[in-house]
């Protein structure tokens, strides 16, 4: 087996058995949505030397699970790789709150580790206080219920993703998947992702698509009232796939020549919409009775809402950094069958794409009981500072770029102020961050930043 690590949200490497760092990793993965550590490599894929031993393992293990607060049981295997034995320990999320013996609450963000604040711990043991209700049984609910057909397109799609065969029968990849618990009762995960009709048991698992014809909730005659509306249930991938073609077929379509080609262009950005949809089915609050995602289809912008406050500690200004979900059995679930290409890093990329077509980037709205992504399609609208008498005259010029441009990187800022030290433009950037005027997307060498 060829061990390949790639550091992000969900995996680690070490190339020492060092129990602090075991220790600060396993805190982090089980405040989070769990992980894996790779023990015997480092983050470039370099084989540890000298290598690690079985016992060294095991006692550094032993050691960083007494550094939790509560302490933390791991599981670990051993593999044999090109160059030599790795180690993998699995991190499970966990329903507890866990901090370190110095007191530090640490969480993934990234490939990276960040301890949180006082205000952040708060709402995470608030989060992880309620429970996980996507692991709860249905009550009346069958195993029969499931979708004979949906389970094997889900174990197609697991196998094409893992590149093996799937082992063990079908009750043991629902067991795997969360779907039904070791009595063989379906969860709540189980029937959102493979019911033939849960919307029946769980009527707020739907989805309500309406068109109206210009900016407002308002029909053609000015009156309350809309173009379309369609009612989408179903198990969450032919949710997700039908309110996508809804979507797509009420989408304005231009024409644009390129060369000597003649190229369709949608009037928002397929990912984008793509995105705001899979997360909004994703991460919504299934507890919440009586209320399905919307999607409001308007003349100049799109609204994507989903029932539920933020998750865990996000907030709309670490929505990018970070990753926490509050259904974490159904982002695997839809993780396999390809709806969610890399766990992390969908904000950033939906940002992109709106960006690089022209469009202001998505505006983020978190209400107690909603969250609401809006896509614009208007190219014209422009984003004004509010405090333009607090910018200096090298940030304005820099903000008037990014309105023309959509974006500005650092060597785009040096090339408007030729005459100023990269040290200084850094710092310029850096302000206009911290004061919630831009957004840095990427990073090292790709990093650029658009108006937030």
């Amino acid at each position: 087996m060829n061990m390949t690590p790639k550091p992000d949200p969900l995996t680690s490497c070490l190339s020492e058995a060092d129990p602090y760092a075991l220790a600060e990793l396993m805190v982090a993965f089980a405040n989070g949505d769990g992980g894996s550590i790779v023990v015997g490599k480092d983050s470039d894929g370099k084989a540890s030397d000298p290598p690690i031993y079985v016992e060294e393992l095991e006692g550094a293990l032993h050691e960083a699970e007494q550094m939790c607060r509560p302490v933390i049981q791991t599981g670990w295997e051993q593999f044999e790789d090109d160059e030599g034995t790795v180690f993998v320990v699995r991190v499970v999320r966990s329903p507890e709150l866990h901090a370190l013996s110095d007191g530090r609450v640490v969480i993934r963000a990234g490939p990276d580790n960040r301890p949180l604040t006082g205000d952040e711990i708060r709402l995470l043991a608030a989060s992880k206080s309620t429970g996980e209700f996507e692991a709860e049984t249905v009550a009346g609910s069958k195993i029969v219920d499931f979708d004979d057909e949906v389970i094997t397109e889900y174990v197609q799609k697991l196998r094409l993703r893992q590149r093996r065969p799937v082992s063990g029968n079908t009750d043991e990849v629902l067991l795997e998947a969360g779907a039904i618990t070791r009595e063989g009762l379906p969860t709540v995960a189980g029937m959102l992702l493979f019911g033939k009709e849960c919307h029946i048991l769980l009527p707020q698992s739907g989805l309500v698509f309406v068109r109206f014809v210009g900016t407002d909730p308002r029909g053609s005659d000015g009156k309350a009232g809309y173009g379309r509306r369609e009612e989408i249930n179903g198990p969450l991938a032919r949710v997700i796939e039908s309110a996508w073609n809804v979507i797509h077929e009420e989408m304005t379509i231009s024409a644009v020549v390129e060369g000597l080609e003649r190229q369709e262009k949608p009037e928002y950005p397929p990912f984008a919409v793509r995105e705001a949809l899979v997360n909004a089915v994703c991460h919504r609050d299934y507890r919440l009775q009586g209320r399905r995602v919307e999607v409001r289809m308007f003349s100049d912008r799109m609204e994507i809402i989903s029932p539920g406050g933020l998750p865990g500690f996000i907030t709309v200004d670490n929505i990018v950094d970070e990753h926490y979900s509050r259904n974490p059995r159904i982002v695997k679930g839809l993780f396999q069958w390809g709806y969610i290409e890399e766990l992390g890093l969908g904000i950033d990329r939906m940002i992109e794409s709106m960006v690089q077509e022209g469009h202001p980037p998505p505006e983020f709205r978190a209400r107690p009981h909603a969250f609401t992504v809006t896509l614009y399609n208007n190219r014209s609208r422009k984003i004004m500072p509010k405090w333009q008498s607090n910018m200096n005259e090298r940030q304005m010029r820099a903000v008037g770029y990014i309105q023309d441009h959509g974006s500005i990187a650092n060597r785009e800022y040096q090339q408007i102020c030729p005459d100023v030290s990269p040290e200084t433009l850094r710092l310029d950037l850096s302000d206009m961050v911290s004061k919630g005027l831009l957004l840095k997307i990427g990073a090292n060498k790709g990093t650029y930043y658009i108006l937030k």
